[in-house]
């Protein structure tokens, strides 16, 4: 087995910024943003490897007596394909969260991420590293309201988030069958939509179908809302930026529904409330 990387290596890699390790002292990381990966893709790379070396180090950190890495998972896998022993690398000295963040970071300028990576990416920043939305989007370079929108998908059921890491839907289709507020009626929309090949123009018109038929079964035992309560709604959903619910039981008596994506999500509606 090779000897691991020493004291001697890790100077190196301080100097020279890229030090050669051994393939079996570095190890992938389970909690990576990407998970799935192209098998003919991952050949040729494989085949370009044995051609002409890995040409981009990839990146790690130190990890007990090996390495963790943090991004290049492809190239480290293609190397051990190619047979190759060893491997370019650059050390860093990170946080957990930081190495995350690379990895996140990384993959989205690859665009090597599905739509549901992404999301989850995003999630486990705001859910277990206790970022918000906002320093997410400036962490990763992105439009709050694209993190916002990615969250959303995570709201979609398990079989439909498999369409959309599959690419069988688009993020265009997934946004607009989120406006399905029924469960099954938004699976069958969703297999609708992919056995027909349905642009996302055409989904939201079929969406918006759905939405019409259920408004007219509800209004057959629902009494018909007064102009000033449809105002007042969507008063409501402008303010709030989501999608508000308002059910009246009896005359000035009723309910109200708010949407959120996230705790995040949450903690932004809570704030909103109490500046009101």
């Amino acid at each position: 087995a090779p000897a691991p990387a020493g004291k001697a290596a890790e100077q190196a890699a301080n100097k020279a910024g890229v030090i050669k390790l051994p393939i079996e002292s570095i190890h992938r990381d389970k909690e990576q943003p990407r998970q799935h990966f192209d098998e003919e893709k991952l050949k040729e790379l494989t085949e370009s490897i044995r051609v002409q070396g890995v040409l981009q180090p990839i990146l790690v950190r130190k990890d007990g007596d090996g390495y963790r890495i943090i991004a290049g998972e492809r190239r480290w896998r293609a190397s051990q394909a190619a047979g190759l022993k060893e491997v370019p690398a650059i050390v860093k000295d990170v946080t957990e969260v930081q190495a995350f963040e690379l990895a996140l970071v990384e993959n989205l300028q690859r665009a090597d991420l599905n739509p549901i990576e992404e999301a989850e990416g995003y999630r486990r920043l705001v859910e277990e590293f206790k970022l918000t939305q906002e320093q997410v989007s400036q962490r990763v370079g992105k439009e709050r309201s694209t993190v916002a929108n990615a969250l959303r998908l995570l709201a979609l059921p398990e079989d439909v988030k498999g369409m959309v890491a599959d690419g069988s839907l688009s993020m265009g289709h997934a946004r607009a069958l989120l406006g399905v507020p029924r469960l099954p009626e938004l699976q069958n929309l969703a297999k609708q939509v992919t056995e027909k090949k349905l642009s996302v123009r055409d989904t939201e018109r079929l969406v918006q179908q759905s939405r019409s038929h259920g408004k007219k079964d509800a209004g057959k035992s629902a009494p018909k809302q007064s102009p000033q309560v449809k105002s007042l709604v969507e008063e409501l959903q402008r303010r709030l930026g989501t999608k508000v619910r308002l059910t009246e039981r009896s005359p000035g008596k009723g309910t109200i529904e708010v949407d959120f994506f996230s705790y995040d999500d949450l903690d932004r509606l809570l704030k909103l409330l109490r500046k009101e």
